[in-house]
């Protein structure tokens, strides 16, 4: 269940969740709006939850 926590639930409530919260935010780097920024970089993020879940939960689990 934690797997799922991590792998599934965290990136779903910073994107689906937060995004309502981050539109409002008028901070802006490099002309970049601060949506843009927090979208791109969930994509990374996303990447890294799935990752730290292989390796905690399924990196030793035994092939069939």
């Amino acid at each position: 269940m934690l797997r799922v926590l991590i792998g599934l639930g965290i990136p779903f409530i910073a994107i689906v969740v937060m995004l309502p919260l981050v539109n409002e935010v008028s901070f802006t780097l490099f002309n970049i709006p601060f949506l843009y920024l927090w979208m791109f970089s969930w994509f990374i993020l996303s990447s890294a939850c799935l990752g730290i879940c292989w390796l905690c939960f399924d990196r030793h689990r035994p092939e069939y």
